[in-house]
């Protein structure tokens, strides 16, 4: 049984200054399985980002429907899509988005206070994903005290601290140069293998995109 799956799913919006329906994507079919990494390119508004934020749950598809571990997440409440989101899915953006007045250890352990997770359990995991990504001597250090490539790192580690099942990481190393991008990107596969965690990532770079196990083009909203 696929990790996600997408039945013929449609999503459209509404132009602001027309009101007029204006199709984003069209009757997308797509299963990705536990443990694959699969990239998602396409030109700008062909709605990589759109699918991404189905894919999460953070927007709902017009029509067709979405199954996540073998459950539709159709009629799902905002409560119950939010629990799934915070137990099983990790994010990565383009901008970090740390707290600035929280440590590289603090912004780390953010996500496991909405789970209640053991405290010192969570603690350990946070120190030790920190030092394999080679932040062991700056886990103390505020963001504004870390480099773009190593405030990305605290993204990830961030992203992968509750243990998912499923990171999406929309144009993550979007923001880097391209030495600083290529690193992250084999940091970011490093730890989708050793986790075993499925990893969905939006791409302009079809360099970085071509190290995925998978490589999916959308073009005017339809998967090719």
């Amino acid at each position: 049984m696929p990790l996600i799956q997408l039945t013929n799913v449609s999503k459209s919006y509404t132009d602001p200054g027309s009101g007029a329906q204006v199709p984003v994507l069209r009757g997308i079919n797509l299963a990705i399985e536990a443990g694959e990494s699969v990239a998602i390119v396409g030109p700008s508004g062909c709605g990589k980002s759109t699918l991404l934020n189905i894919l999460g749950t953070l927007d709902q598809a017009d029509t067709g429907e979405v199954t996540f571990d073998g459950e539709s997440l159709a009629g799902l409440t905002a409560q119950k899509l939010a629990a799934l989101r915070s137990q099983k899915i990790g994010f990565i953006f383009q901008m970090h988005h740390l707290m600035p007045q929280c440590s590289a250890l603090e912004n780390v352990l953010l996500p496991t206070l909405a789970l209640k997770k053991a405290p010192g359990d969570a603690l350990q995991r946070a120190e030790s994903l920190l030092e394999q990504v080679g932040l062991k001597e700056r886990m103390n250090w505020k963001p504004a005290q870390l480099s773009g490539g190593e405030r990305q790192r605290v993204a990830f580690v961030r992203a992968l601290i509750n243990q998912p099942q499923l990171i999406l990481a929309d144009e993550p190393t979007g923001a880097l140069d391209e030495t600083n991008a290529a690193a992250l990107t084999d940091l970011l596969l490093t730890l989708q293998k050793s986790s075993g965690v499925t990893l969905v990532m939006v791409t302009h770079h079809r360099a970085q995109a071509d190290r995925m196990g998978r490589v999916l083009t959308i073009h005017e909203g339809v998967l090719q």
